[in-house]
């Protein structure tokens, strides 16, 4: 029988091997722990950035409150409507300052085709659903013609009126001489979480409005949740009456971005003391200034 020699490897010549199954494996498994270690990281990175927009925003938002402040000598009405106080349904005038602002956030053409003799409701489909970046915060995922962002009417959780304690009420007028608290001390504007029991961004009632008598994020108070009243489309615990205007919340981790009366932006935390939440809240307590 004849034999048969392999013939040998001459010197030179690449060794012929390949990958075992058990090696890819593990290959796999490394690039999988890989990505699970980066992915927080990128996510975290992303939502910096989200944040840095929305303090952007909050910002613009402010600039345009003092340059109104600026040609009309008083700051922007909360909401005009001919009487009060003011109930969260379609029904009424209810033109908020978010319509007052828009030619001082580059919005003229906007602003223009708003008609003035209807109220918020009545306006033709193009301006209740118009989406403006500049009022909806990166990381809230808000519908078309949603806001993220409400002016304060006082701090507490009362009913918006005339005679309401913030900033931004009904047929207000206010004029920096009538905030005796100071602007460094008093909350203009903060976020809010966007949810079903509100109307279009004209509407001046809880939609732009809110008050410090409930610490940011309480209801809802934390991500979850806020994702599974997005998604399911209901109405929050606590609000279904449309008597209660609510607080300010976030999308944020621990708090929430809030604009003061001197145009700068600070992020408040969950965790702030009550008493002096109301009192930011405020224009004229005269509660004396505070570290926050």
């Amino acid at each position: 029988m004849k034999r048969i020699s392999r013939p040998l490897l001459r010197q030179g010549d690449p060794a012929r091997r390949g990958f075992t199954l058990i090696e890819l494996l593990v290959v796999i498994a490394i690039i999988a722990i890989l990505i699970s270690l980066l992915l927080p990281a990128v996510q975290q990175a992303r939502e910096a950035a989200r944040r840095s927009q929305c303090k952007n925003n909050m910002a613009q938002i402010a600039l345009a409150t003092l340059n109104y402040e600026m040609a009309h000598g008083v700051l922007p009405p909360g909401t005009v409507n001919p009487d009060g106080p003011i109930v969260s349904e379609p029904d009424g005038y209810h033109m908020s300052w978010t319509v007052q602002l828009l030619p001082y956030l580059d919005q003229t053409p906007l602003f223009l085709a708003v008609d003035f003799s209807k109220g918020a409701y009545d306006q033709s489909e193009e301006i209740t659903e118009a989406s403006m970046s500049v009022l909806i915060c990166p990381s809230s995922p808000s519908p078309t013609g949603a806001v993220s962002y409400a002016g304060c009417h006082g701090g507490t959780e009362v009913q918006i009126a005339e005679d309401n304690e913030g900033v931004f009420y009904l047929n207000s007028r206010v004029r920096y001489r009538d905030i005796p608290d100071g602007s460094t001390n008093t909350i203009f504007f903060g976020e809010k979480v966007w949810s079903s029991a509100e109307l279009n961004w004209l509407s001046g009632t809880r939609t732009s409005l809110r008050n410090t008598g409930h610490e940011p994020n309480q209801l809802p108070s934390i991500r979850d949740s806020r994702e599974k009243l997005y998604q399911s489309n209901q109405t929050p615990d606590g609000m279904s009456d449309p008597a209660v205007v609510g607080g300010f919340g976030s999308w944020h981790f621990g708090g929430a971005q809030f604009a003061l009366g001197d145009g700068s932006v600070r992020f408040l935390s969950e965790n702030i003391d009550k008493l002096v939440y109301e009192s930011l809240g405020k224009r004229a307590d005269g509660t004396l200034p505070v570290d926050f």
